[in-house]
C-alpha cells in the first residue's frame, strides 16, 4: 500500500533491511528473516518479534520502497507490501508512471516535493473506499490493512478501533495488538517465532469486567464459552473497556434482543459504526437517563460553565448540556442543583456586554436564567437563537417587555389545544385523578394526620416559591428532601409527572393519547384478553377499582398503549402499577407516566422475557455481595435474592407494600429512578439481616420477609382507614415492631445513597451480556433435551452442532443488516423454533459436515435434501429438522441411508435442477438456490395455505386451539411409524437422477470399481424386473428402448448408461413410462456387498464437527 511520506534515516535501517532493487530516484528493500530459508536464522524470529511490538505497519510489512535524491543521506518511505506481488506492482507503477516525468525537474526538492505530492493524491484516492474515518486516517489505514492481512475477515467486516496491549497466555503477558471490529474482538502477536492469534464473536460473550490482582494491576477479563481471556497494559483501559462493553452489548442486542434493537435507528447499519459514533452514542443515552428526556434526544454540546442560584446567591459550576429540544445543567460542585429547560419555553436568549461571557436565557412565567465564564458564549447564544427562533432583544428592558407581553401567548395557545382535544374526547376520557373523586379531602374535619399533610404543602408551595414550579424548576439537595419525606397526595400527579418527564411527552404529543384510546376500542387481540382477565385484579381492595369508573380508566390506558407500543403490549404487573398511577394523575397523565417507566426508566421490564428485570435483578446481587458481604457468606445460593426481588422490580414493591406506604417508594422512584429500588432493596436485607442470618433455607427466609413487609406503615398517610391496608392489622395482634416507610427511605439514602448513577448503568450493560447469555443457554438446553429423544446423536455431539448450526445463522446477519432470518428470530415462539435458517445457509452446513458433500451435485443434494425437511413450505427449518437429516447420513442403517437417498429423488423434495452457467456443472448461484427451495410454495398456493392453516394453531384468530395441537400431536406420532410399502414410487427420469447420484457418491471410493459394477447390475436387474411385469400386463407393448438400456448397462463402461439415458428422453417418454418401488431398490441394492459396506462403515463425525468449526468462518470470507 501507498504510504504517507515519512524520512528514514538508511544508515540505521540496514542492519534490519535488504536491498532488492534500486534506480536514480527509488529503493526497493525487503526485511531481513523475510523470504529466506529457515525464517533467517535468529536475526529473522528477532525482527518478527519487533515487528509485532512495534506500531506501524509501515515498519511491519516485509517489503518497502524509499525515495531517494542523489547526494542525501534522509530518504521517503512510500509505499509497503505484504508479499513480494504487491510490491512489484508498486514498483512498476512508479517506473512507468514516475521515471520518465523526474527527468524534467532541475532541482533535487522540486524532486521530492513532486513525489510526495502525487503519493499523497494516491492515498487520497484509496480513501476515498475505505472505512477509515478516525482521528489519524493514515495510522488507521494501516492498522486496517495489518487487521485484514492478519485475520482473513470478510471485507465488510468493520474494524471500529485497535489498541497495544499484552494478552496474558497462563502466566506469561504476550505483547500484541487488539482489534475491535463490529462483530469481533481479536488479538494478534508474534513473539520469537511463536504467533498468537484470537477471534473472539461478540455475540459468544458472556461476561467482560475491569479486574485487578497483584499480578496484573488492571485489566479486562472477557470469558467467552467457558474460556477466559485476559488483556492488560492499555494507555486508557477505561475507555478501552467501556467501547468494547458497547460493542458487545450491540451485537447481543441484534442478534438476541431483536425487540428492542428494531426501536433503534441509529444501529440499523455496521458500516456506520465508528468509534467516536459509539461514545457519542454512550454520552446520549447517559444524558437522557439523567434528565429523564425522550430517547430521541442526542446530546450534542458540553460546556463547562457557572450558573447563576438566585435563591441562595451565589453561582453554582457545573456542565451545560445542550440536545436538540432542551438545554440542561447540572452542579458538578456537590449542591446537587440540576434544571432543564425545554427550548419550547424559551422566548429570548442574549449574552451580556462584560467580560463574563455571560448567557441569559429567559423563559415563559418572567423567569431567566444566567449562565456565565461560558466558553464560546458569542458561538452558542447565535447558535441558540437558531434553534429557538426567538430574536435577540435590543436591551433589558425590551427583554422584560418581550417576557410579560409573550409570556400567555404560547402556553396559552397550547392550553387551548388541549382543552379541544379534552372537550373531543371528554365522553371517553376522565379527566380527574381517581384520588380526587373517591377520597376528596374534607376541610371541616382536620386531624392531625391532615395537618401533616397541609404542612407538607406548604413546604412544597415555599420550594415553588423560591425554585421556580413546573418543567424548568431548580432541582436540588431540598427538593431530594421533601421527596424523601412522602410527595403530598394533591401535588403527586404533578410532580410525578415533572420528575419522570412524562410532562416533555405529553407537551409535544397533544391528543396523542384520545387518538389511541379511539384507534384500540373494540380491538380483540391476546393483549386485550389478557388486560380483562386481569383488571379486576388491580388493586381490588381500593373503592375506586370497584367502581365501573375506575376499571374503564384502567382498561382505556392499558389498552392504548397496548396498541402504541405492540412489542410489549400487555404484561403482567403493568395492571397494578397503572391503577396506583392513576389514583394520582389524571388519564392522560397516567398514560404518559406509563409510557416513561416502560419505555425509558425500566427498559426492557413488560416484555416476555422481562430482561431488564432480570438484569436489575444481577445489579442488585452485585450490590449485595459489595454492601452486605455477610448475607453473600450465609447464603449458599444467591439466586434466593432474585426470586424474592423479582416483584419488588416489577411493581416498584406496590405489591409487597401497602398501598399507603408503596406511594412512597414510587415518590423516590420517578425522582431517582431505579437507583432509589436498589437502595431500599438493600436497606430492606439490612434491616433484616440479623433475622435472615439466622433463617436455615429460603422458605423461612420469605417468611421473615413477608412478616416485615406486613409490619411497614406510613403514619403520616392521610388515606381513610377502610383504604389503608397497613392498618388493618390491630398492634397488639402483631408481636413485632412497626416501621415507618418514610424512616425506611431516609435510612436508604444514608446509607446507601453513594450509589452513582454512572456505576448502575455501567453494572446494567455488564450484567446484561450475562442475562442474555444465561437465557440462550437455556434454550439451548431445552432444545437439546427435545431433539436427542429423536437422534443417535449422542449430547456433546448435538451441542457442537447446535454451535455450528447459530454460527452460521448469525453468520449470516453479521454483515447484512436487512438480513430476512434476523426477522425470523422471535424469543416468544417456542425453543425450537426461535433460530431457523435458509436454504443458503443450509447448503453451507451441508458442504461443511455432509458425509455426502464430496458429491459433483452436492449443491442439488443440499437444496433437495432442505426441501425434504421444510414440511411446512416456509423456506426455513430448525434446528430439528437439521440434525435429523445429519443423524441418519452419520448414524443410520443402510435401510434409513437409502430410504434417505430415495426420498430426496422424489417429489416433494426432488425437482429438475440445471444452473442458467454450464460452466459452472452442478453448481448453482445464491438466487438459482433460493428460487429453487421455493418452487413448491409457487404451486397450488391456496392449497398450501388451507393445509398451513390447519397445520399450525396458533395462525388464524390469535386463540390457540388445543383440539389442532392435539391431532398436530398426533399427526406427527404417525409420520414416525412411516412404513416403506408408504412411499410412493420413482419413474423413470428420478430413476435415472438416483442412479447418478449413487455414482457421484461412490466417485474416489478405494471400492470405486466394484461399487461402478454394482449399480450396472442393479439397474440391469431392476429393469429386467419391470419389463418382465409389463409384458405380463400387456404383452403388445414394445421394449426395445428397455432392452437397449438394459444391453448398455450390462457392460462395463458404466458411464455410456448415463449418457444413453440422458440423450434419449424423447425416446423414453414416448413408450409406456416404467417405475419401482423402494423394496425394490432396497432389495436389489442389498445383494451388493460392496454397496452395504460403503454405506455402513463409520464415518468420524466428531472430527467433521471440530474442521467445522475451524472453516466455519473461513469459508465465509471467502463467499
Amino acid at each position: 500500500m501507498w504510504l504517507k511520506p515519512e524520512e528514514v534515516l538508511l544508515k540505521n535501517a540496514l542492519k534490519l533491511w535488504l536491498m532488492e532493487r534500486s534506480n536514480d530516484y527509488f529503493v526497493l528493500q525487503r526485511r531481513r528473516g523475510y523470504g529466506e530459508e529457515g525464517g533467517g536464522g535468529l536475526t529473522g524470529l528477532l525482527v518478527g518479534t519487533l515487528d509485532s511490538v512495534l506500531d506501524s505497519t509501515a515498519k511491519v510489512a516485509p517489503f518497502r520502497i524509499l525515495h531517494q535524491t542523489p547526494d542525501s543521506q534522509v530518504y521517503l518511505s512510500i509505499a509497503c507490501g505484504a508479499n513480494r506481488e504487491e510490491i512489484t506492482k508498486h514498483w512498476d507503477w512508479l517506473e512507468q508512471n514516475i521515471m520518465k516525468t523526474l527527468s524534467v525537474f532541475d532541482s533535487n526538492e522540486d524532486i521530492t516535493n513532486f513525489v510526495q505530492g502525487k503519493i499523497r493524491g494516491l492515498i487520497a484516492e484509496e480513501g476515498k473506499h475505505s472505512f477509515a474515518k478516525e482521528d489519524d486516517p493514515e495510522k488507521f489505514r494501516e492498522a486496517l490493512l495489518k487487521f485484514e492481512k492478519s485475520f482473513g475477515l470478510p471485507e465488510q467486516e468493520k474494524l471500529v478501533t485497535y489498541y497495544s496491549c499484552s494478552y496474558w497466555k497462563g502466566r506469561v503477558p504476550c505483547q500484541g495488538w487488539l482489534y475491535l471490529s463490529t462483530n469481533f474482538l481479536s488479538f494478534y502477536s508474534f513473539l520469537l517465532g511463536s504467533e498468537i492469534k484470537l477471534i473472539i464473536s461478540w455475540d459468544a460473550v458472556s461476561k467482560l469486567e475491569k479486574t485487578s490482582n497483584v499480578i496484573l494491576t488492571e485489566s479486562i477479563h472477557v470469558c467467552s464459552q467457558g474460556e477466559d481471556y485476559y488483556f492488560s497494559m492499555f494507555l486508557h483501559t477505561n475507555q478501552t473497556y467501556l467501547l468494547m462493553e458497547q460493542l458487545a452489548n450491540y451485537a447481543v442486542r441484534r442478534l438476541f434482543d431483536k425487540e428492542t434493537f428494531d426501536n433503534d435507528p441509529i444501529l440499523d447499519d455496521p458500516l456506520q459504526i465508528t468509534k467516536r459514533g459509539l461514545e457519542n452514542r454512550a454520552h446520549s443515552e447517559q444524558f437522557n437517563a439523567f434528565f429523564r428526556l425522550p430517547k430521541e434526544e442526542t446530546l450534542k454540546e458540553v460546556h463547562e460553565c457557572f450558573l447563576w442560584i438566585p435563591f441562595s446567591h451565589f453561582n453554582t459550576h457545573g456542565k451545560m448540556c445542550i440536545s436538540e429540544n432542551y438545554i440542561c445543567f447540572a452542579s458538578q460542585d456537590g449542591s446537587l442543583c440540576s434544571v432543564i429547560i425545554p427550548l419550547r419555553e424559551v422566548l429570548a436568549v442574549d449574552k451580556t456586554d462584560d467580560s463574563s461571557k455571560s448567557v441569559i436565557i429567559s423563559i415563559k412565567g418572567k423567569t431567566a436564567f444566567r449562565f456565565s465564564e461560558v466558553k464560546d458564549s458569542e458561538q452558542l447564544v447565535a447558535k441558540l437563537r437558531l434553534k429557538c427562533g426567538t430574536a435577540s432583544s435590543q436591551c433589558d428592558i425590551s427583554t422584560e417587555v418581550a417576557i410579560t407581553s409573550d409570556s400567555t401567548g404560547p402556553s396559552e395557545n397550547f392550553e387551548v389545544q388541549s382543552l379541544t382535544c379534552q372537550k373531543e374526547c371528554s365522553k371517553t376520557v376522565s379527566t380527574e385523578a381517581l384520588m380526587t373523586v373517591f377520597h376528596p379531602q374534607n376541610l371541616e374535619t382536620l386531624n392531625s394526620k391532615m395537618l401533616k399533610e397541609k404542612m407538607k404543602e406548604q413546604s412544597w408551595n415555599i420550594l415553588f416559591s423560591e425554585c421556580g414550579r413546573g418543567v424548568t424548576m431548580f432541582r436540588t439537595k431540598k427538593t431530594r428532601d421533601l421527596v424523601v419525606r412522602g410527595i403530598p397526595e394533591t401535588l403527586r400527579g404533578e410532580l410525578w409527572m415533572l420528575f419522570s418527564g412524562a410532562v416533555n411527552d405529553m407537551a409535544t404529543n397533544p391528543g396523542y393519547y384520545a387518538e389511541m384510546v379511539e384507534k384500540s376500542l373494540g380491538t380483540c387481540n391476546l393483549a386485550t384478553e389478557e388486560i380483562e382477565r386481569d383488571l379486576r385484579r388491580s388493586l381490588p381492595e381500593h373503592p375506586a377499582f370497584q367502581s365501573d369508573t375506575g376499571i374503564s380508566a384502567l382498561r382505556r390506558v392499558l389498552t392504548a398503549y397496548a396498541y402504541r407500543n405492540p412489542k410489549i403490549g400487555y404484561c403482567q404487573a403493568m395492571n397494578i402499577l397503572t391503577s396506583v398511577l392513576l389514583l394520582y394523575a389524571k388519564e392522560e397523565e397516567a398514560f404518559w407516566l406509563l409510557v416513561a417507566v416502560c419505555e425509558r426508566m425500566l427498559p426492557d421490564y413488560f416484555n416476555r422475557r422481562i430482561i431488564g428485570a432480570l438484569v436489575d435483578q444481577a445489579v442488585f446481587e452485585e450490590l449485595i455481595r459489595d454492601h452486605l458481604p455477610q448475607l453473600t457468606e450465609h447464603m449458599t445460593d444467591m439466586t434466593f435474592f432474585s426470586s424474592v426481588s423479582l416483584s419488588w422490580f416489577l411493581t416498584l414493591f406496590i405489591s409487597v407494600l401497602p398501598i399507603e406506604s408503596a406511594v412512597n417508594v414510587v415518590d423516590c422512584f420517578f425522582y431517582d429512578g431505579i437507583k432509589a429500588i436498589l437502595q431500599l432493596g438493600l436497606a430492606i436485607l439490612d434491616y433484616n439481616l440479623d433475622k435472615l442470618l439466622e433463617c436455615k433455607d429460603d422458605a423461612e427466609a420469605v417468611t421473615a420477609l413477608n412478616r416485615f413487609f406486613d409490619n411497614v406503615t406510613n403514619k403520616d398517610s392521610p388515606l381513610p382507614s377502610s383504604v389503608q391496608q397497613g392498618s388493618n392489622e390491630s398492634d397488639e395482634k402483631s408481636s413485632h415492631m412497626k416501621v415507618d416507610i418514610t424512616d425506611l427511605i431516609r435510612e436508604s439514602n444514608e446509607k446507601y445513597g453513594n450509589i452513582r448513577y454512572e456505576d448502575i448503568y455501567s453494572m446494567r450493560c455488564r450484567n446484561r451480556l450475562y442475562v442474555i447469555q444465561t437465557l440462550e443457554e437455556t434454550t439451548k438446553q431445552n432444545v437439546l433435551r427435545v431433539v436427542s429423544q429423536d437422534v443417535k446423536l449422542n449430547l456433546h455431539e448435538l451441542d457442537e452442532l447446535y454451535v455450528i448450526f447459530k454460527k452460521e445463522l448469525f453468520l449470516s446477519c453479521y454483515w447484512c443488516m436487512s438480513c430476512p432470518v434476523l426477522k425470523h428470530h422471535d424469543p416468544s415462539l417456542p425453543y425450537l423454533e426461535q433460530y431457523q435458517i435458509d436454504c443458503q445457509q443450509f447448503r453451507v452446513l451441508y458442504h461443511l459436515l455432509s458425509p455426502w458433500a464430496h458429491s459433483a451435485n452436492k449443491d442439488s443434494l443440499a437444496l433437495w435434501t432442505f426441501r425434504l425437511l421444510d414440511e411446512n413450505s416456509d423456506c426455513l427449518i430448525n434446528f430439528k429438522e437439521f440434525s435429523s437429516a445429519i443423524d441418519i447420513m452419520y448414524n443410520g442403517s443402510f435401510t434409513e441411508k437409502l430410504k434417505l437417498l430415495f426420498k430426496l429423488h422424489i417429489p416433494p423434495a426432488y425437482t429438475e435442477v440445471k444452473s442458467k452457467d454450464s460452466s459452472k456443472g452442478d453448481e448453482l448461484s445464491m438466487e438459482e438456490l433460493l428460487y429453487f427451495s421455493q418452487l413448491h410454495v409457487s404451486k397450488a398456493t391456496n392449497e398450501n395455505e388451507s393445509n398451513s392453516g390447519k397445520s399450525s394453531p396458533e395462525k388464524g384468530k390469535g386463540k390457540i386451539d388445543i383440539q389442532a395441537y392435539l391431532s398436530q400431536w398426533q399427526d406427527e406420532l404417525l409420520k414416525k411409524e412411516e412404513n416403506i410399502k408408504d412411499l410412493p414410487r420413482m419413474n423413470q427420469s428420478q430413476f435415472i437422477q438416483f442412479s447418478k447420484t449413487l455414482y457421484n457418491l461412490f466417485h474416489e471410493d478405494p471400492e470405486e470399481e466394484a461399487l461402478y459394477q454394482a449399480i450396472a447390475v442393479v439397474t440391469s436387474l431392476l429393469l429386467r424386473m419391470e419389463e418382465v411385469g409389463r409384458k405380463l400386463h400387456s404383452p403388445t407393448s414394445s421394449a426395445k428402448a428397455v432392452s437397449g438400456i438394459v444391453c448398455v448397462s450390462g457392460g462395463p463402461n458404466e458411464r455410456k448408461t448415463e449418457i444413453h439415458l440422458e440423450k434419449n428422453p424423447s425416446s423414453l417418454r414416448e413408450e409406456p413410462q416404467w417405475s419401482f418401488a423402494f423394496e425394490q431398490i432396497l432389495a436389489s441394492l442389498l445383494n451388493e456387498p460392496a454397496v452395504v459396506r460403503f454405506f455402513e462403515k463409520p464415518i468420524d463425525l466428531k472430527a467433521k464437527l471440530e474442521n467445522a468449526k475451524t472453516s466455519q468462518l473461513r469459508s465465509r470470507a471467502k463467499m
